[in-house]
């Protein structure tokens, strides 16, 4: 069934979406959507790639549905991409049309008929979401019309999720994680989402009952903001921040795990059980496996290829790697480009992070391997102190001492004012690595 006419049809009557003043019900959404899909219908035809360069909004959440009820393919992009890489990511996908803020309004305003949905099977193509790029181009991943409902019934239930839930995501619509938080889960369940154009850094005024945040986010609350429940991904959380932002919530943190090439999360903790320090079990749908340290994944929704490349299936390398523990949980190591080398020896720049970040002092922190002059590499450090905490270095340094190897004690600390961050608030190693930003 086509994933548009899929959620029209489960009925469901209140608030889906809060954007500024305006509440969008969940029967609004669907009829503007269709009535959209007829604007569309005059350049559009089933199969065609639209490109959505589009901030969170209804907009977005029309744009996408019209497109699907049309069985066309959303490439869903970051609006604030530089120029170029807008030009490589048009190039690489051959849109039929691009969707922008600059024109969105027709289809918020369309007032003619709905179109007529458009037959298609589960494995229809639907849309396609973009990997960061952290290692080389980005690539675009494949998912199709019956991934949604398994991102939503694999999930779902691990957060609790009810009608009466409110969700606020740190992470925008066009990345994975984001649309699963502000889309695929109200839609699916009868909630509703807080739609914001620009990733919100202040929490006050919202009033959410789920946050869907990021490490980074985390580590920088300082005033309580009570939520039923807090998801934190996209990068490693760390036992310290773990432990703070779920006092200042009064809630638990759900740590966990997924991919663009996934769709959703693969791996998770819940509002039943949390294991701090670990991603939690399997996602119901999912199978994981560690080989030689390295995590890989099998299910469903797993890509069945990049756009322009061969078609595969089966076992999927994350990138990542994790330990599995004997409770059945696993534990997050790092992406296998995050290992530094230091004097011949591999270490997890997590482990020596995870020390630093006990200190009450440190809010965030980054550890890199950078050759000195002579080109002898040495562990560097670089630490976001909390706000008004003066120089810590040699206790940084003591605290390493004691817990860590030798060859893992930092050799150089440097106080930052804010780490290099991708959009979706990930470290960038490589940046790290340089040594200056």
């Amino acid at each position: 069934m086509n994933v548009a006419v899929e959620l029209s049809s489960l009925d469901h009557r209140g608030p889906a979406f809060f954007c500024g003043d305006r509440v969008w019900t969940h029967p609004e959404v669907h009829e503007v959507s269709a009535r959209a899909a007829s604007v569309l219908a005059r350049r559009v035809r089933p199969g065609d790639h639209v490109l959505m360069a589009l901030p969170d909004g209804i907009g977005f959440v029309v744009a996408f549905l019209a497109i699907a009820r049309l069985g066309a393919v959303a490439v869903m992009v970051n609006p604030d991409l530089p120029a170029a890489d807008h030009a490589y990511l048009v190039s690489d996908c051959a849109p039929r049309m691009t969707i922008t803020t600059a024109n969105v309004t027709a289809l918020l305003e369309a007032d003619g008929p709905p179109a007529q949905a458009v037959d298609v099977t589960p494995e229809t193509p639907l849309y396609v979401q973009y990997t960061s790029g952290t290692t080389g181009q980005p690539k675009g991943a494949v998912h199709c019309h019956g991934d949604l409902a398994t991102y939503y019934r694999s999930a779902g239930p691990l957060l609790g999720i009810t009608a009466d839930d409110i969700a606020l995501s740190v992470s925008r619509m066009h990345f994975a994680y984001g649309f699963g938080n502000s889309l695929v889960y109200p839609l699916y369940s009868g909630s509703s989402a807080i739609l914001t154009p620009r990733r919100p850094t202040n929490l006050d005024g919202f009033r959410p009952t789920i946050l869907y945040s990021v490490p980074s986010a985390l580590a920088r609350m300082t005033t309580p903001f009570p939520v039923r429940a807090c998801v934190s991904a996209g990068e490693a959380l760390l036992p310290s921040v773990h432990e703070r932002a779920s006092a200042l919530l009064g809630a638990p943190i759900i740590d966990g795990i997924g991919s663009t090439e996934v769709g959703g999360f693969y791996c998770m903790n819940s509002v039943h059980e949390q294991v701090p320090g670990t991603l939690g079990r399997p996602v119901p749908g999912y199978e994981l496996d560690v080989r030689d340290g390295r995590l890989w994944v099998r299910g469903s929704t797993v890509l069945r290829r990049y756009l322009n490349g061969p078609a595969f299936s089966g076992w999927f390398a994350t990138g990542d790697r994790a330990v599995a523990e004997p409770d059945g949980t696993y534990r997050y190591l790092g992406r296998d480009d995050d290992m530094e080398i230091v004097g011949g020896i591999t270490l997890s720049p997590l482990e020596v992070e995870r020390v630093l970040t006990e200190h009450p002092g440190v809010a965030e922190v980054a550890v890199a391997a950078i050759p000195d002059e002579l080109g002898a590499t040495r562990l560097h450090a670089f630490v976001v102190p909390h706000d008004g905490v003066a120089a810590f270095d040699q206790e940084l340094v003591a605290l390493a001492r004691e817990r860590l190897a030798a060859f893992k004690v930092p050799k150089v600390i440097r106080m930052v004012d804010a780490l290099p961050r991708t959009p979706t608030g990930k470290i960038r190693r490589f940046v790290v690595r340089r040594g200056t930003w």
